[in-house]
């Protein structure tokens, strides 16, 4: 019988074999297993019929030990405190193996946010904010969009932060609107770091970019970009899903009028995009169809055992967080198929959120070129350790991602030593 997934667990079972390849005392990681702070809200809000409703929320600062705790806050109904906990470290993680100078944090909110009105998540996001505002702030935790959020929440978190201030903090939070401090790159910046590290490795494995087959999992800002991206670096999109289910044509999908189609038409999936050729699938038909290169790219916890054993792909990029289990992970292994970790893959979203967060406290900005051209530098640079640090230990691509996050976290614990 299959296992009650717990994503955090999951990430202790990783953390916990990375550790052993790198033959760390336990006492050098101690800490790393558990958050320095969990804070649980509960936030009322006023409905816009006049009535109450009281939502949960979280924020979990997993480590500051390499700098400010950084991550995401999350908007669903499915959300827990294990999975923001999960989260929180995986962050942490993300930003060592990219050693940009950040430790991990999350938040979330336990609410569909398509259940509210624009007015009814305006006041639900200020008063979250309100809840956990002992917590953030440019130099200590600085959120940003995920699942469920985008830059105009990012901007209600800003200017709720600064009427607290008495004066405008830009800094507070990353992926918010240019025209408040937002920067340039930063929207298309995850699905962008997808397409370079599935560049890299297939140029790795010897595979030609130009009509590799690729399937992606979830249209949403991660996968839409990554699907169109890829689509314009020659590989041919032959499978795309959404929560309505996917899309699959054997001659490549026009991946550039299904993004239109969802742009244009708010509120629709793509159950109802209509194309000639198109076969409807389902998310399972889609993770186990005939490709070069697949892309989970919606949320954890999709490529299960049962699942993995028939996929038939030769490489996995994982665009979410934690979308493989440990158990689909080892199948995958022993099928020779080659699977880039989340903490790597999708790693472009905090990098470019760095660089906001530079630009606003040097007070100037970058041009969009100048961002993708140094997100690209830091993801191959990054890849190449990873790279190198697997093939150093005859390991998979997660442990190599593992190995080099841990020691820069377990190094930086070390030098500042325990307090007090």
């Amino acid at each position: 019988m299959n296992k009650v997934y717990n994503p955090y667990e999951e990430m202790l079972e990783v953390l916990e074999q990375a550790a052993k390849m790198l033959n760390l005392p336990e006492s050098d990681y101690e800490a790393v297993k558990f958050p320095e702070r969990e804070l649980k809200v509960s936030i009322p809000v006023e409905m816009d019929d006049g009535s109450i409703k009281v939502f949960e929320g979280y924020r979990v600062q997993h480590s500051s030990s390499r700098g400010p705790c950084k991550g995401g806050i999350r908007y669903h109904q499915d959300v827990n405190i294990d999975e923001v906990k999960a989260l929180a470290a995986w962050m942490t993680f993300k930003c060592a193996v990219v050693n940009i100078p950040y430790g991990g944090g999350k938040g979330a909110v336990k609410v569909n946010p398509k259940e509210l009105t624009k007015n009814e998540l305006k006041r639900l996001t200020r008063r979250y904010t309100a809840m956990i505002l002992p917590l953030i702030g440019p130099e200590k935790d600085i959120p940003a969009p995920d699942v469920g959020t985008n830059a105009e929440i990012m901007g209600w978190i800003m200017d709720t932060y600064s009427m607290f201030k008495g004066y405008t903090v830009h800094g507070v939070v990353t992926g918010k609107p240019v025209d408040v401090g937002g920067s340039l790159g930063r929207r298309e910046a995850t699905g962008r770091g997808v397409m370079l590290v599935t560049r890299e490795i297939l140029h790795r494995k010897g595979l030609p970019v130009l009509g590799a087959k690729v399937a992606v999992q979830g249209m949403g800002n991660v996968g839409g970009t990554a699907a169109r991206l890829l689509h314009r670096e020659g590989c041919k999109v032959v499978a795309v899903s959404d929560v309505s289910g996917g899309l699959y044509k054997e001659q490549g999908l026009n991946v550039e009028a299904i993004c239109s189609f969802l742009e244009s038409n708010n509120g629709k999936f793509l159950k109802d995009y209509k194309e000639n050729g198109v076969t409807h699938i389902s998310n399972k038909e889609l993770l186990t169809c005939n490709t070069c290169v697949l892309i989970p790219a919606a949320l954890e916890n999709q490529i299960t055992a049962d699942i993995a054993k028939d996929v038939k792909t030769a490489i996995i990029v994982e665009g979410a967080n934690g979308p493989t289990t440990i158990e689909a992970d080892n199948i995958l292994a022993d099928k020779g198929i080659t699977v880039v970790p989340d903490i790597l893959a999708n790693a472009g979203g905090v990098v470019v959120s760095y660089f906001e967060w530079v630009q606003n406290i040097q007070s100037l900005t970058w041009d969009e070129e100048e961002v993708n051209r140094t997100l690209e530098k830091i993801m191959i640079r990054a890849f190449n350790e990873v790279w190198d640090k697997a093939k150093e230990k005859n390991t998979t691509l997660r442990m190599g991602a593992y190995m080099v996050a841990l020691d820069r976290v377990v190094k930086a614990k070390k030098i500042r030593g325990v307090f007090p």
